[in-house]
């Protein structure tokens, strides 16, 4: 789950020179739904697990380099965009 999403969180960065906050337009569709995959059913216990998982979002945040200093909360404010934390307890 988290591999394949950074596989193509990692194809989506080497596609694109010229990143800005639009990427979420591929990050929505493309790589979000393998992180929220069966979060009713796995929902991850340890905050390791839940670290690992939150990793590729906070990567996908920092590519765009005008926004990439700011921190993760903020960056998120951004760019619309909820925490995976967020999203798991409300698909619940």
């Amino acid at each position: 789950m988290v591999v394949k999403s950074n596989q193509i969180l990692g194809l989506i960065n080497r596609s694109f020179v010229y990143k800005n906050t639009d990427i979420k337009k591929l990050f929505t569709p493309m790589v979000q739904p393998n992180l929220e995959y069966a979060n009713t059913v796995w929902h991850p216990r340890y905050k390791k697990d839940v670290k690992i998982i939150e990793k590729v979002q906070r990567r996908d945040t920092k590519v765009i380099s005008t926004i990439q200093d700011m921190p993760y909360q903020k960056r998120l404010q951004l760019m619309d965009l909820p925490s995976l934390v967020y999203c798991r307890y409300r698909g619940i």
